[in-house]
């Protein structure tokens, strides 16, 4: 059945309005372009990853069968080298497991990068980014192989209030970086 115009006219006043009351309009007014979009790919990723939201709000790559720990290990300081990000620590959780339970474990660090700059404009713009600092490799040995892990940058950047310009640049750069080391992480090029 058909609603005269006046009565769906009416309705859907009252979405908008339901909508703006709490929030909705105005925050949809403030978030980057794409921002809708983003979010359904990662809810897509969710359904797909049955709620897994680590696999969600992270992004993988497999190491190339016969790349050495060592190659990635290389590629991704070249990476950094190239781009002036900084390495501001390791963390080899593999060994330390080795070291407390006396058993051979499965390969497992997390390497950080941080550019300094970037950081600073990210916190003054969000306190929240805080916890997303500094940017995260983790390289760990699976069944199948190497694998490395870092938080999905797209939806920090794309998905979020619109970022100033000389942030969204500073993003947009570091983000890049990233995905080259995973890239090149994943070939053992350096």
């Amino acid at each position: 059945m058909l609603l005269p115009p006046q009565f769906s006219a009416l309705l859907l006043c009252a979405a908008l309005a339901a909508l703006s009351g709490c929030g909705t309009l105005r925050t949809m007014g403030k978030l980057e372009e794409g921002a809708g979009a983003e979010a359904a790919r990662l809810w897509d990723r969710w359904i797909e990853k049955d709620g897994d939201i680590a696999a969600v709000t992270s992004w993988e790559r497999k190491v190339e069968p016969g790349v050495t720990v060592k190659e990635v290990e290389e590629a991704l300081a070249s990476v950094a080298a190239e781009d002036n990000v900084k390495d501001v620590g390791v963390l080899p959780l593999s060994s330390e497991l080795e070291a407390r339970t006396g058993k051979p474990q499965r390969f497992l660090k997390v390497y950080s990068y941080c550019d300094p700059e970037t950081a600073r404009l990210m916190v003054d713009f969000s306190p929240h980014m805080a916890a997303f600092l500094p940017c995260r490799i983790v390289l760990l040995e699976k069944e199948d192989g190497l694998w490395l892990y870092t938080v999905n940058m797209d939806m920090l950047i794309h998905m979020g209030r619109k970022l100033p310009p000389e942030l969204r640049t500073a993003a947009l750069q570091m983000r890049s970086t990233i995905a080259k080391m995973l890239d090149r992480g994943a070939r053992g090029e350096f």
